[in-house]
Order: structure tokens, then C-alpha cells, then sequence
């Protein structure tokens, strides 16, 4: 019998979704603070398009940083196959599986759609 639009997700569902979230916001935050080029870059201007673009000088990252980036995209990327591949997805098909993927994405939330406090 397929799930009721109410769905009991699996708990190793759950905990991987929540990761997923958790991956995900870290790496965001950790590209936000690196430089915006890996490798060591001159700054430029290119005032001639449709919008102005400036860049300063990068760096570059560190073998850490790589490192750091590597090990957080490698991460996502298995739990996004874990998610998606989850076996409690051959009990849903068609319109369903739709709305129970957007559930899932946004069953950590609170009711006025923020996460918990724990985030």
C-alpha cells in the first residue's frame, strides 16, 4: 500500500536529509570566506558589458582549503545519492513522489518555515 500524503518517513531518511541540509550549509559558508579563484589570480575590471565586474587580486586556496572543499562536495554527494536512492522510494510514484521529495526537503523546518535552533 503506497504512503498517505502524510508520510512516515524512515528515520535513515530523515538523518540523511538533515545532513544533507548540514553539508550543504557548511560549504556554502566555507566558499563564501575563500577567495573567489583556487588558483593565484590577478585582479580585473571589465567595465565593457552589461554590468560592471570587478575582482581583486586572489591568492588562490591552500592544499587545506582544496582539501576542506574536496571533503565537504564528496560528502554531499553521497548523501544525495543516499536520499535519492533510498529504498522508500519504490513506494511512491507518479505526483506523490514529488510532493513526498519536497516533505522531506523541508521536514526539519519549523512551521514558520525556519530550522530549528540547532542549525
Amino acid at each position: 500500500m503506497p504512503p498517505t500524503p502524510s508520510h512516515d518517513f524512515p528515520s535513515d531518511l530523515l538523518a540523511g536529509q538533515e545532513e544533507l541540509h548540514q553539508i550543504r550549509s557548511e560549504l556554502l559558508a566555507l566558499l563564501k570566506r575563500l577567495p573567489w579563484s583556487v588558483e593565484p589570480l590577478d585582479g580585473f575590471s571589465d567595465t565593457g558589458g552589461w554590468r560592471k565586474v570587478e575582482r581583486p587580486a586572489s591568492p588562490g586556496w591552500t592544499p587545506d582549503e582544496q582539501a576542506e572543499v574536496e571533503k565537504l562536495r564528496a560528502r554531499e554527494r553521497e548523501l544525495a545519492v543516499f536520499v535519492s536512492c533510498h529504498r522508500f522510494w519504490e513506494q511512491v510514484s507518479g505526483p506523490e513522489a514529488v510532493h513526498a521529495r519536497a516533505r522531506l526537503k523541508h521536514a526539519h523546518e519549523t512551521p514558520d518555515g525556519s530550522l530549528p535552533a540547532s542549525h
